[in-house]
């Protein structure tokens, strides 16, 4: 692991290409020349067309906040008639009933590739705060854990870490394409985020990975639609051209983690269909980007986070269409994150959380889905019972769903509930102290017994937003006005402070975290992303 990084000095690596971020040691063997060509290669081959793509998603903003509502794509509906299947998955993706994720932190690595789930998703994304050790550090542990090298001593317990024999199936999630790597300049210009941790990994390990009969696999984010897809089908295309490697050999499963990417299901299965392998519902991006992207309409005011479960109709919808869509294809539908942990010390706590993590797989499992996701080891064995009584197979392909008929009414329901004072607060002091911990380095923070990261902060942040904008009352007759929020912010950084102790208070980023939590939350323009604001103050903390 490395301890100290050397003094950030501009160094240009390769044509074109030059790092400003600091290199600790061992940091030249990722960021070697060749890598970094090959990334460059991309960028300079498909920047353009994902500046477009971001401007596009701009100009789909506007067409909603006119009125406008999705529809499925009439100029696809022959995508949506025809008789094609996507590729058949790879001998260890076929077979992904519980699937765990984290970010790429080096013990994480080892825990969840031991873990007993078959499939580990390594995060550059949601689940990490992406400093530039953070990303560095997390191709090196995920070349070290492809070889089969990979091993860490605790400090603080001394024990050591170490790959069993049979680890869990690594997939990796880049970021989306819309960050961008502030610490790598190509032509002058930061570099794609998603080209660079795509690039990188691909780069690296894909002769280690395919030597032992895998592949380098992928989990693809906060896809918009099928444009966006076609673009990562023309990256993925290039890349395996460029390495000489067989066309389609890096497979990929894709997040439909956005409103408008769950009416074009199926279009993005069709322009990925070489390298596809299946569609995730990512849950908690697809509540925020629901509160997002219909933020001006007061007909779409969501009810407190924790009212919008699984089997509100809205997301009902999304979850059988999703496995209807994939299974006419040949495609795995990958279920969502379960969010509880295990809680220690509070039996009763912990079996009425198991039971809604029991409740949420059996679900799934029983309305078709091909596996599920956890965020914690101690989830895997429960989630894989379930799956293991309702699916006998390595998944449930053969299940098509003909049964379901999903309508845009249907994806566009909005559920009934209150908006109550405790629902605020709970936005309000997990967001603020999911962004302390961001801005220190952490993305992926257990609170009140729920593993939160960045997707789940949007909610909770775009929540407060909403009600700001559209005047919510809440369940006793109060107005949510700035005053009351600001009012209850102070409340909730009072008691904090009174929790962790002044001192703990003082030493962390709180003070950072409440005004950018207030910048997002209360500002007349909603920012897209609460990531790419607290990126830049990541960046400037480090120099």
């Amino acid at each position: 692991m490395i301890e100290t990084l050397a003094t950030a000095e501009a160094v240009d690596v390769a044509p074109g290409v030059r790092i400003t971020g600091a290199m600790g040691e061992g940091y030249d063997t990722v960021l070697s020349a060749d890598a970094l060509a090959f990334v460059a290669l991309l960028e300079r081959r498909f920047g353009a067309d994902r500046q477009r793509l971001i401007a596009a998603r701009a100009e789909r903003q506007d067409q909603l906040d006119r009125g406008e509502l999705p529809i499925f794509p009439p100029e696809t509906d022959q995508v949506r008639r025809g008789n094609w299947q996507v590729e058949p998955a790879p001998a260890d993706l076929r077979d992904r009933r519980v699937e765990i994720t984290g970010p790429v932190e080096r013990k994480m690595i080892i825990n969840a590739l031991n873990s007993g789930a078959n499939v580990f998703m390594a995060d550059f994304e949601d689940s990490l705060a992406p400093s530039w050790r953070n990303v560095v550090e997390g191709q090196i542990n995920l070349r070290d854990a492809v070889d089969g090298t990979i091993a860490y001593a605790d400090p603080g317990s001394g024990k050591d870490y170490r790959l069993g024999e049979r680890p869990a199936t690594l997939v990796v999630r880049p970021r989306g394409w819309h960050l961008e790597e502030a610490h790598v300049l190509v032509d002058g210009a930061p570099v794609s985020a998603a080209l660079f941790d795509f690039g990188l990994y691909l780069f690296h390990n894909q002769q280690a990975l395919r030597a032992r009969g895998s592949a380098p696999y992928y989990y693809l984010p906060k896809l918009e639609g099928y444009r966006e897809a076609r673009l990562w089908a023309d990256v993925l295309a290039a890349a395996e051209e460029h390495l000489g490697i067989p066309r389609g050999t890096v497979r990929v499963t894709v997040l439909i983690e956005t409103i408008l990417a769950a009416f074009e299901m199926e279009e993005i299965l069709y322009e990925l269909r070489d390298n596809v392998t299946g569609l995730n519902c990512g849950r908690w991006d697809y509540i925020f980007s629901f509160i997002k992207k219909f933020r001006n309409r007061p007909d779409f005011v969501l009810p407190d986070r924790n009212a919008v479960t699984m089997t509100v109709p809205f997301l009902r919808a999304y979850s059988l269409h999703l496995i209807r869509t994939c299974h006419k294809r040949g495609a795995h539908a990958m279920g969502g994150m379960a969010a509880f942990i295990p809680i220690k010390g509070d039996a009763g706590a912990n079996d009425a959380a198991m039971a809604k993590v029991h409740a949420d797989k059996e679900r799934e499992a029983g309305d078709g889905h091909d596996g599920t996701w956890v965020a914690h080891p101690g989830l895997v064995a429960l989630a894989k019972e379930i799956f293991d009584a309702r699916m006998p197979g390595p998944n449930q392909l053969d299940r098509l769903r003909e049964d379901v008929r999903v309508t845009p009414r249907d994806l566009l329901a909005v559920p009934e509930g209150a908006v109550t004072e405790e629902g605020l607060r709970n936005n309000i002091r997990v967001a603020i102290q999911y962004i302390e911990a961001w801005l220190g380095g952490n993305g992926c923070v257990p609170l009140y017994n729920l593993m939160e990261d960045a997707a789940t902060a949007e909610i909770c942040r775009s929540q407060v937003w909403q009600w700001l904008r559209h005047k919510a009352v809440l369940d006793d007759g109060r107005t949510v006005d700035e005053k009351l929020v600001r009012d209850l912010i102070d409340a909730e950084m009072t008691a904090l402070r009174k929790a962790l102790g002044a001192a703990r208070f003082k030493e962390g980023h709180f003070e950072g975290a409440v005004e950018l939590f207030i910048e997002v939350a209360t500002a007349p323009t909603f920012a897209d992303f609460l990531t790419e604001p607290a990126y830049r103050r990541l960046c400037a903390a480090e120099g």
